[in-house]
């Protein structure tokens, strides 16, 4: 971005986001004024009570009515929800994303504000879960319960990375050229597995919007973003997807994901070269076409430094609280009752938020836009794809899928449409299923990875792995971090592609890749 004389400009006041968001001035003022100097205020406190009403309207309803259904019938044996559900009980999960898709081609003035998606995800959520409790009491109930505490659990781990990595601000700014941009998607892919896909995502995709201010063509740059930080970056720790986080709760130890280096290594040097190609291509196109010269024009910045750097400890009680409730420390049990992680990282979001100046927000033009989007738009996701869950866990074994490539495509096509934590739980639990090892044991996936070698336990749990973490990239609600991204950049200017137009890039880029990947380690 850049002032009236060319330089690059940091300053996020009203007036200069005026001048600065791409776009036109009527949306360029309606930018400044939401992110504007009283932002820590009435909008703050709005947007708080909203989340925090959200969220208490979900527990209770995630844990007062299944046991108040429990309380008023007995359990009873026979056959599991899966089996009974009838197929039709996908049709509200099908059309939220079908919703996804179309509302923001078909009425985007009306999609982009978060009430109507609220509407939306409401009207297809609430009746399937009123269905699921008459229909079917404590069974019903249960499975409801289940993924809203999965719900609440992936929220609190959002946004906790959200508030405090959008508490680190990068002053000034980088050249945006193809090889400063390839470099800086490089490091969000090596930071990716340590501070998560959310921090890395949040930390990073302002510094490179500034860096390639001046450029006109961009949308591809945060794609190829979502694609390398916001996914294929996190598969070397459980710190680093949902999915290996919900492995390592059930098992799997902290470091055996390091092992996975090699499927990693080969992914993301696969992107960044295809990105730079890319990217090199759009710029000279660009430079011929534009007055000037594009090349001086992204080369004008500013030394860099880090302000907040002390939210860096809040980031670190971060990873503490993840892998402590992943240990069971403090708990005889080994794991750690529900309510305790998320109020522990909810309670490190507030601290940072209160203890970051106002200054550094503003800078970084942080709202709680972006999350809520997420967190609206996934509470329905969460409750309207459980009878898709429920059905494929029931017939899981069925699938004829029992090879390390099936497991790898199946786990990741279904990953880039579901959410990929739970995607990743029912095929790791087909996977146990296929050697007799019961899922109901606390830690099954430790006793998974002890079979014998001729099980391929590890092989096949690499596979899945990386089908859950790599295809998340493939579609905007395969991951929590894709809509995150996509909503930051929107609120800076760039035009992003659709729901089906960023499944073009995919096609494009991802797929021939995994298919190298098949090849190369699971076939």
């Amino acid at each position: 971005m850049k002032d009236v004389a060319g330089a690059r400009h940091t300053d996020f006041s009203s007036s200069a986001l005026r001048d600065s968001v791409p776009g036109t001035s009527a949306q360029a003022s309606a930018a400044a004024r939401r992110l504007g100097p009283h932002f820590a205020g009435q909008s703050f406190q709005r947007c708080w009570t909203r989340s925090v009403g959200l969220l208490v309207l979900w527990l209770l309803c995630g844990l007062v009515v299944p046991a108040a259904v429990e309380a008023a019938e007995a359990e009873h044996a026979g056959p599991s929800l899966g089996e009974q559900l009838p197929v039709l009980a996908i049709a509200p999960f099908a059309l939220l994303l079908l919703s996804i898709a179309v509302f923001p081609l078909a009425a985007p003035h009306w999609w982009e504000h978060n009430r109507n998606k609220g509407i939306v995800a409401g009207l297809l959520a609430g009746p399937l879960a009123l269905y699921l409790l008459v229909a079917f009491g404590h069974a019903g109930g249960h499975a409801i319960q289940h993924e809203l505490q999965e719900y609440v659990s992936f929220i609190a781990l959002l946004t906790a990375l959200f508030v405090i990595s959008g508490g680190i601000y990068v002053r000034g700014s980088l050249s945006g050229t193809p090889l400063v941009n390839t470099g800086l998607l490089a490091f969000g892919a090596l930071i990716a597995s340590f501070v998560g896909t959310t921090g890395a995502s949040v930390l990073l995709i302002r510094p490179l919007l500034r860096a390639n201010g001046p450029r006109q063509r961009k949308a591809h740059i945060i794609v190829f973003f979502i694609f390398i930080v916001s996914n294929c970056g996190g598969l070397l720790t459980p710190l680093g997807d949902p999915p290996l986080f919900m492995g390592f709760l059930d098992g799997v130890p902290f470091e055996w994901t390091l092992s996975l280096w090699k499927e990693w290594g080969l992914v993301i040097g696969l992107l960044l070269v295809t990105f730079n190609i890319w990217d090199q291509v759009v710029f000279d196109k660009e430079e011929r076409e534009r007055p000037g010269s594009q090349l001086e024009e992204v080369q004008i910045h500013e030394p860099l430094c880090v302000e907040g750097l002390r939210n860096l400890l809040f980031l670190g009680g971060v990873i503490a609280v993840i892998y402590g409730a992943g240990q069971g420390y403090g708990s005889s049990t080994g794991r750690w009752t529900f309510g305790v992680q998320e109020c522990l990282l909810i309670g490190l979001a507030v601290a940072s938020y209160f203890t970051t100046p106002k200054q550094i927000h503003q800078n970084n033009r942080f709202s709680f836009t972006p999350i809520i989007e997420v967190a609206v738009l996934f509470a329905g996701i969460f409750v309207t794809m459980t009878p898709a869950l429920l059905i494929l866990n029931a017939h899981g074994k069925s699938l004829g899928v029992d090879r390390p490539w099936e497991f790898f495509w199946a786990s990741g096509i279904l990953s880039s449409f579901l959410d990929n934590a739970p995607t990743y739980l029912t095929f790791v639990a087909a996977a146990c299923g296929l050697s007799d090892i019961s899922t109901a044991e606390p830690r099954y996936l430790a006793q998974f990875l002890a079979l014998p070698a001729e099980a391929n336990a590890a092989h096949i749990l690499a596979a899945i792995s990386c089908g859950s973490v790599f295809m998340g990239a493939n579609t905007y609600i395969g991951n929590g971090p894709n809509f995150m991204v996509k909503a930051i950049a929107e609120e800076n200017g760039v035009r992003m592609p659709g729901f089906f137009g960023y499944m073009g890039y995919s096609g494009c880029v991802l797929i021939p890749i995994f298919v190298v990947v098949t090849f190369v380690f699971f076939r």
